[in-house]
C-alpha cells in the first residue's frame, strides 16, 4: 500500500492541484490519497470523489512562534542579500518603525540577524520555532492525524505559508517523508525562507533547480526534480476550452476587432494599475489606438472596488472579475481562502487564447499569455523621481531581470512608449515570438501535457 497525503494551503493550490489533472493522476498512482486541507472541507464538493478530505484546524502563531519564524526569515534575507536587489528590497519591506510589541521585536530581530545569519543560525531559529509548537493543542492534533493516517509521503503544495510549519514539524518528528512544490517563479530568488525543511522538492524548471541549490545549500540535487507546473495545465485540458464565439458572447466583445486584455495585480504590489488602465482608455478615446476591444481582468486576490469609478467613466471597457469565492472570514491570510471556480478557469483560458495582446505590471500573467504565444507589454511608469509608486524597481529583481534580458516582452516606462508598443504588437503579433518561446522554456522546462501525471509519478518514486 502506498499512501499519499496532499496538503492544500490556499485557493491557488486548489486550482493548481485539484482543478488540474494532478489529483486524478495521484489517485491512479497511489493506493490511497488523503487531502489535508487548510481550506473548509465543503469547497471540495463536486471536485473530489475518491480521496478523503481532512480539514485541518486553523493554526495561529503565538508571539514566540512569530518571533523565531521572523528571525529565520530575516536571517535568510541577510545571508543572501549581497548582489540580490529583490532580497534587499524584501529585507527593507520587513523592517518596521512601529511602536508596538512586534515593531520593537522586529528591530531587535534585524540587529540580531545582522550578525547571526549563517545557515547554522537559520536552522537554530527553526529549531526554536519548532519548540514553540510542542504544547499547542492544534499541533498535538496534527500529530494524532499523522499517526492515524500513516502516510508514506506528505506532499505540501506550497512551501511558504507559516501555518504549514507545525504540520511539517510533526511529520519530521514521526519520520514521515515530506515533499514540497515551489509555488511560484519568484519564490526562491526574491522571497524569504521556506516555512520548513522538506525531504524532497518539485520545481518548475532547470533554472529553479539551480536557484534552490543556491539559496538552500544543504539540499542535494538528487532530491530536486524538475516537473513544470500544474498552474498552466488547464490550458491544455479539453474540459476548460470554450469557442471564440462563446468568448465574444460572454464578454460582449466585437468580433470584428482585436482585443487587448489588461490584467491587474493586487494592490500590494501593483498600485499603478488604475494609471495604466486610464492611459489605455484615454488613448482609445483620442484614437491613438484604434479599432480594439479593451477588457480588464482584476486580481482574484482582492475586491475590485478600487476600479469602481472606471466602470462609470469608461463605459466601453469590458470587465472580468475573477469568480473566486471567499470560503472563510477571519483567517490570518484572508486572500488564501478565496476559491476559484471552473467558470473562472474557462474565462481565463479564453482570455489567453482569444485576446490579441496582454498588458500587465510584470506579473506571472506574462507567462500565462506566452503559453499561447501572445504578445505581452509590461508597464512600469513609477520611479523614485516622478512621485508614482516605484514599480520600476522590480526590473532589478532576479526573476524579472530574466524577462528583461529575454526581450520576450516590451517594457514600457511612460504613456508614449505604451501606445507605441500596443500599436506595434497589434500590427506585428509574431514579433518577439521566438524570444517568448525561449523565456517560457527557461521558466517552465517541461511541456504542459501530462504535468499532473509527471508530478504523481515523481512523488511515488520518493517513497
Amino acid at each position: 500500500m502506498k499512501k499519499l497525503g496532499v496538503v492544500i494551503t490556499d485557493g491557488v493550490g486548489f486550482r493548481n492541484f485539484i482543478l488540474s489533472d494532478f489529483l486524478v493522476e495521484a489517485e491512479r498512482t497511489f493506493d490511497e490519497v488523503v487531502i489535508l486541507s487548510c481550506l473548509p472541507k465543503e469547497v471540495y464538493s463536486g471536485y473530489v470523489t475518491n480521496s478523503r478530505i481532512i480539514e485541518l484546524e486553523v493554526f495561529e502563531e503565538t508571539f514566540s512562534t512569530w518571533f523565531f519564524r521572523k528571525a529565520k526569515e530575516v536571517a535568510h534575507l541577510q545571508l543572501h542579500k549581497k548582489d540580490n536587489f529583490g532580497i534587499q528590497d524584501n529585507l527593507r519591506a520587513n523592517d518596521s518603525k512601529s511602536k508596538t510589541t512586534r515593531g520593537y521585536a522586529t528591530r531587535l530581530i534585524f540587529k540580531l540577524t545582522s550578525v547571526f545569519h549563517s545557515e547554522k543560525w537559520i536552522q537554530l531559529f527553526n529549531f526554536w520555532q519548532q519548540k514553540t509548537f510542542r504544547n499547542n493543542p492544534i499541533v498535538v492534533n496534527y500529530k494524532t492525524i499523522l499517526e492515524n493516517e500513516k502516510f508514506d509521503l506528505l506532499f505540501f503544495t506550497h512551501q511558504r505559508p507559516p501555518f504549514i510549519a507545525p504540520l511539517a514539524y510533526q511529520a519530521e518528528q514521526l519520520k514521515i517523508k515530506t515533499a514540497s512544490f515551489i509555488f511560484s517563479w519568484d519564490n526562491l530568488a526574491s522571497k524569504g525562507r521556506m516555512a520548513a525543511n522538506f525531504d524532497y522538492y518539485l520545481v518548475w524548471s532547470d533554472l529553479m533547480k539551480t536557484e534552490l541549490q543556491q539559496f538552500y545549500t544543504s539540499v542535494k540535487k538528487e532530491r530536486i526534480q524538475v516537473v513544470g507546473t500544474p498552474q498552466f495545465e488547464p490550458y491544455v485540458l479539453d474540459r476548460y476550452k470554450v469557442s471564440k464565439e462563446e468568448f465574444l458572447l460572454k464578454f460582449n466583445l466585437d468580433g470584428s476587432l482585436k482585443t487587448i486584455c489588461f490584467s491587474c495585480g493586487d494592490i500590494s504590489t501593483s498600485k499603478n494599475d488604475e494609471l495604466y488602465i486610464e492611459a489605455i482608455a484615454n488613448a482609445l478615446l483620442e484614437e491613438k489606438i484604434q479599432n480594439v476591444n479593451l477588457i480588464v481582468r482584476t486580481s482574484p486576490a482582492e475586491d475590485p472596488i478600487r476600479f469602481a469609478s472606471f466602470v462609470e467613466r469608461f463605459s466601453f471597457i469590458k470587465w472580468n472579475y475573477p469568480k473566486w469565492d471567499l470560503s472563510r472570514e477571519g483567517h490570518q491570510e484572508v486572500w488564501s481562502q478565496r476559491i476559484p471556480s471552473v467558470e473562472d478557469v474557462k474565462d481565463l483560458r479564453s482570455l489567453l487564447e482569444f485576446s490579441d495582446l496582454n498588458i500587465n505590471m510584470l506579473s506571472t500573467m506574462s507567462l500565462d499569455f506566452i503559453q499561447f504565444d501572445k504578445p505581452v507589454i509590461n508597464t512600469v511608469f513609477g520611479n523614485t523621481e516622478n512621485g508614482l509608486y516605484n514599480d520600476q524597481r522590480f526590473l532589478n529583481y532576479a526573476h524579472i531581470e530574466n524577462v528583461v534580458k529575454s526581450s520576450a516582452t516590451k517594457i514600457v516606462k511612460n504613456q508614449e512608449e505604451l501606445i507605441a508598443a500596443i500599436n506595434l504588437y497589434l500590427e506585428n503579433p509574431n514579433l518577439d515570438s521566438q524570444n517568448r518561446k525561449q523565456l517560457l522554456q527557461l521558466q517552465v522546462s517541461k511541456s504542459l501535457p501530462n504535468t499532473g501525471k509527471r508530478i504523481a509519478e515523481t512523488l511515488v518514486k520518493w517513497i
